[in-house]
Order: structure tokens, then sequence, then C-alpha cells
């Protein structure tokens, strides 16, 4: 499987020049991130996705998009592949805001308050993260031809590896947790 980190938002933009959190709910991805977005789909354009996968915050929808449209797959959004909540970024958009911005995706299974209500402990989301890659290694092979459009938190707790934004890495779901997750940014 490959997981892609969405592109940078504008969150991303402000936190990276003043290490502040400028308050910024559910952000969307800034012109990088965009350009970021439509890199990604030309370069996973020949990684034979069969499965799009994605975070209902709309910087990774958004990332989704174009590797959707240019592979002709739909996107299932769950929030379990969500960012770890620690910051204002973190808070999403309510679903039904969800559903009149993206219109073609099914997010009738998605609550209408998704996120988590309070800053999330690490252990949770480790466990999340546990639970995809559970699930993940039951499907047998068919996870080999999935992308996962998610984020910094959630694919550190996965797999141990801090990701930059607009970055893919391979990931096997049949191999071990990591013994040790860093959660210095």
């Amino acid at each position: 499987m490959i997981l892609l980190r969405h592109g940078q938002s504008e969150f991303n933009l402000h936190f990276t020049a003043t290490r502040r959190d400028p308050g910024i709910k559910d952000p969307k991805l800034t012109d990088l991130g965009h350009a970021q977005a439509e890199a990604a789909a030309e370069a996973l354009a020949r990684e034979g996705i069969e499965r799009i996968i994605a975070s209902p915050y709309t910087r990774a929808l958004q990332t989704a998009a174009p590797v959707a449209k240019r592979l002709g797959l739909p996107v299932t959004v769950t929030p379990l592949v969500g960012e770890r909540y620690a910051f204002v970024c973190d808070i999403g958009s309510p679903a039904t805001e969800l559903r009149f911005a993206w219109p073609d995706l099914d997010l009738t299974h998605i609550e209408e308050v998704w996120w988590p209500p309070i800053e999330e402990p690490a252990e949770q989301v480790i466990a999340r993260a546990a639970l995809f890659r559970d699930e993940m290694a039951a499907l047998g092979n068919a996870w080999q031809r999935a992308l996962v459009v998610s984020h910094w938190g959630f694919i550190l707790a996965l797999t141990g590896t801090s990701v930059q934004n607009g970055h893919w890495i391979r990931y096997d779901p049949t191999q071990p947790a990591p013994p040790e997750i860093r959660w210095k940014h």
C-alpha cells in the first residue's frame, strides 16, 4: 500500500513559519499543496492503484481528488485514517458541509461530528493505527493496490516514519507495529 500525506495546508504554511497554532479549522490546501497533489497524481498513476482511502479532512480530500480523477476511482472516506487531534486544524468540517462541498463522494456513513471532541492522546491514535493495520492485513493481498491519503500523526503512528507534505511511502500492514513513536514534529 502507499501512504500519501496531504499536500501543504494553510495550517502547515503558518505553523512552519511561526511554530504556533494559527487557529485555522479544517484548513484547505495552499497553492503549493494543490501542486503537490497534482504531482502525486502524476507519480502515482503508474503504481497500479485500485483503491483510494482518504481522511475526511478537507486537505486530505483535496489531495485525493486529482489522483481519483486521473485513475477514475472512487474515494472511500473514513475518519479512521484522520489526523491526531492536537491543533485547531484538527477540528473537521461537519458532515453536512462536507456533503455540500463534495457531492460526488459517498459520505452517508460519516457522523455529523466525526473528529474527536478533545485532544487525542497518543495511545488513542496508536490504537486507531493498529485497528487500520489489522483491517488492511485481513484483506489478504488487496491492500497492495491501495492508496491511503492521510496525515503526519496517523502515518507516524502507523509506520513510525515522519512524512512531509505531499510525499508518500510504501507500507506493508502485515509487518509489526513500530516499536516506538517519536511525536516531535
